[in-house]
């Protein structure tokens, strides 16, 4: 067998790592941050085990979890990994094995309840099947769908001397594939890549006499109908597997690029040839197979992690679309924000007052987006300058932008093309906005835009006046369902006025640091964030009321939680609400006994973000 040549394209040098290896040192004070955010996904995991929750929803969960895990993997496991293998019996080589033992640990949970679940669902007339549960008449119609829709797409590639081993695509699942010739012993590798757009899962509708809905995943189709790919050879071994890439590549300091465009473009097509961080391969393990693939993909034992159940329970995410209402929660009726219900002009609402939204709960559709499509289509507005960080699939509000462009309004979007796992996406919006005359900025260099602001200029009468959205949440309206995010429409001058330097900021590159009502990183919040808890601290001493509420997605910055150490060393009460990664220790004596943290999962994901500091104010 002839190993393909690829050149060499490490991720991450081995000084980057070991300056990362400094911020891992062992602090007492701190909760290690991978360790965090697999102790979140115990909790996603807890939403698929809880009785209460529908069925249905309980199967999305899981696929939430496997999902979750494999960003991990992604973005960090390459640090850890790299120690692991530079640095054997360090402290940095057990954290990657208790790493492996706990999302081991998460994952054999997972396939438990991933049967009860199939359990479950067969008494809503729901089956799950495996091929060995399907009768003759089902096998006969899974093997008939096969060779109808499976089998012409599929393409298996064999390795020897002049074919070498495939380029395997990361999050892709594929077959390893163990073959004879007829009265020959030597073995021949095949590899069969299972295309994503393929359905995880096919049914086979219930019949008249029988109640039931049978479906079977596709890999456990196209394992049983192997003999149609392999005519007059015999199939020793077969074993499903699936790779994560590391993508957190680096790109050569030495090249330049024209943009930062070209730079995102070129750290996309190197994220390819990323290493294999992570190789899940789904019983019967073969030995051969694993030693093969072990050594093409040069994976060690620390990235090998078996299978029980499923190999991808992202895959159930199909089966959630099954129509089935008694098995999924509730339809949320979402609400009007009140001030926008009448039919007086949105422009005209916002003037009378702010308007403070609360998504999901109140429709984004007929609030944010109704603001944008109102300034598209006003012929009174000037122009529109909007933050794009990540957007919805069908790009409405993109397709909005381009109208307003071809009206001839001027039209500004600053898209972040550093949105982690929406590069392309966002490449092919600002291709589509530049092509149809608008200005796209891409970001900052070094930083990454994440604020969520959206300003229309518009002429009344003699004078100018500006309008705006701030939110915490995407501008993407099928997120915006069952994300917990805030928004505000304003059109107070004070505000609006930095809304305007902030965009000059953004796209002029000014030094702009000094702004009256917003609070923007990097060049304030952190400082205006510490200086808060220290003014908490002198207050609780001077003996005014104190209280410190912070709800975010993360907590991790080392002088902010030392600083909320040192407000509760000092009296201060702090609660905090982290959805996920939070490095803080709470109630720890002489440290933080006076700190409470909380995390809510639940049917919608916690997004918003706020700061609460009494300042010495009385009830």
């Amino acid at each position: 067998m002839t190993k393909k040549k690829t050149p060499n394209r490490k991720s991450k040098s081995k000084a980057r790592a070991t300056k990362w290896a400094a911020k891992m040192a062992k602090n007492d004070h701190f909760v290690d941050r991978d360790l965090s955010l697999l102790e979140f996904n115990k909790r996603v995991l807890e939403q698929a085990c809880d009785v209460s929750v529908p069925l249905l929803e309980r199967l999305k969960f899981l696929g939430i979890l496997h999902s979750n895990l494999d960003e991990l993997f992604m973005k960090r496991m390459w640090i850890s990994r790299l120690l692991y293998l530079n640095h054997p019996g360090s402290e940095a080589q057990a954290k990657l094995l208790n790493i492996k033992k706990y999302v081991l640990d998460l994952l054999a949970r997972a396939s438990e309840e991933f049967l009860k679940l199939k359990k479950e669902l067969s008494k809503t007339g729901i089956y799950i099947s495996s091929w060995e549960e399907l009768n003759s008449e089902e096998k006969i119609f899974f093997t008939s769908k096969f060779k109808q829709d499976l089998f012409p797409v599929l393409t298996p590639l064999s390795v020897d001397q002049a074919h070498p081993f495939p380029h395997i695509s990361t999050l892709s699942t594929s077959l390893a594939i163990a073959l004879s010739y007829p009265g020959q012993s030597e073995l021949v590798f095949s590899r069969l890549k299972i295309p994503s757009f393929f359905p995880s899962y096919y049914p086979m509708e219930k019949s008249v006499k029988e109640e039931k809905q049978v479906w079977v995943s596709t890999t456990d189709i196209i394992v049983n109908n192997l003999e149609y790919l392999f005519p007059k050879m015999k199939i020793e071994a077969v074993m499903p597997f699936r790779i994560v890439r590391n993508i957190e590549v680096e790109i050569d300091k030495e090249n330049e690029f024209e943009s930062l465009l070209t730079m995102i473009s070129q750290q996309i097509q190197e994220r390819k040839f990323g290493e294999v961080v992570k190789l899940e391969v789904k019983p019967p393990v073969n030995d051969w197979l694993l030693s093969l693939l072990t050594d093409e993909l040069e994976v060690n034992e620390c990235d090998i992690y078996p299978m029980d159940t499923e190999l991808d329970f992202s895959n159930l995410f199909s089966l959630y679309s099954i129509n089935r209402k008694d098995l999924k929660f509730n339809v949320w009726r979402q609400t009007e924000a009140h001030e926008l219900t009448s039919d007086k002009n949105i422009f005209d609402s916002i003037s009378q007052k702010d308007i403070l939204l609360h998504h999901p709960f109140e429709n984004f559709s007929t609030s944010v987006e109704k603001f944008i499509l109102a300034a598209v289509d006003d012929p009174n507005v000037l122009a529109i300058k909007m933050t794009l960080y990540r957007t919805n699939q069908e790009g409405s509000i993109i397709n909005a932008l381009v109208r307003a462009a071809e009206r001839g309004k001027q039209v500004v979007c600053l898209i972040e093309l550093q949105a982690r796992m929406d590069e392309e996406k966002n490449i092919h919006w600002a291709n589509k906005l530049e092509n149809a005359g608008c200005h796209v900025v891409y970001g900052i260099v070094g930083l990454k835009t994440h604020c969520k602001v959206a300003l229309a200029v518009r002429r009344e009468g003699a004078r100018i006046k500006t309008y705006a959205h701030l939110g915490t949440g995407n501008y993407n309206s099928q997120t915006a369902m069952f994300y917990t995010d805030i928004g505000l429409l304003t059109a107070k001058s004070e505000i609006t006025q930095d809304v305007v330097e902030l965009f000059h900021y953004l796209t002029g590159r000014s030094l702009k640091n000094d702004y009256k009502k917003l609070i923007v990183a990097p060049v304030q919040m952190k400082d205006f964030i510490l200086q808060k808890i220290r003014e908490e601290i002198e207050n609780f001493k001077s003996g005014k009321p104190t209280k410190i509420v912070i709800k975010c997605n993360n907590l991790e910055d080392n002088d902010v939680v030392e600083a909320l150490y040192k407000a509760s060393q000092a009296g201060v009460s702090v609660d905090l609400v982290v959805r996920s990664i939070c490095t803080i220790k709470p109630g720890v004596k002489g440290l933080s006994e006076n700190i409470n943290v909380y995390s809510i999962v639940d049917r919608y994901l916690e997004h918003s973000r706020m700061f609460y500091f009494r300042n010495g104010e009385k009830e």
